[in-house]
């Protein structure tokens, strides 16, 4: 039992400063252009999809459709999306990048590989697979306890 406990403390500390690392990482205006946090995964999401309604942005960032929108609202008056509304039925909006956004988004997603080749690369050869094929299994970890509002779990 003691051998549990110390080493779920490891993987809490170890998943602690990675996510300070990563949070570093994220805050640098070199990750995400000069964009807030949620914008920058916003544009992302976005760029990945190259369309996308709110809800479905929303669903992605884990947030509600008001925050969701709100961030949509900053990247509109930005330049970076374009919301359009479907002929048939307006309350259908899609949301895409501008040619400002896709410029943004490509910029951000070349930051993001160079960081991530160079911390790959100082993985030892060996092990590289190994520690992907460890984060997959934590992120799997991750989504079968990943709890809601309210108490209840989700799937």
């Amino acid at each position: 039992m003691m051998e549990d406990f110390n080493a779920i403390k490891n993987l809490r500390e170890t998943i602690r400063w990675i996510e300070k690392y990563l949070g570093v990482l994220e805050k640098s205006q070199a990750s995400c252009c000069g964009s807030t946090l949620s914008q920058c995964y916003a544009i992302v999401e976005i760029g990945r999809a190259s369309e996308m309604t709110l809800n479905e942005l929303a669903n992605i960032l884990n947030v509600d459709k008001s925050t969701a929108s709100r961030i949509v609202n900053s990247l509109v008056k930005e330049g970076l999306v374009e919301r359009e509304s479907d002929a048939e039925d307006r309350r259908y909006i899609s949301i895409k990048l501008t040619e400002k956004g896709i410029r943004g988004f490509k910029e951000i997603e070349e930051n993001m590989y160079s960081y991530f080749t160079n911390v790959y690369e100082a993985i030892p050869k060996e092990k590289q697979e190994q520690v992907i094929e460890s984060l997959g299994v934590l992120l799997e970890a991750l989504k079968k306890n990943q709890c809601c509002t309210g108490g209840e779990c989700c799937e």
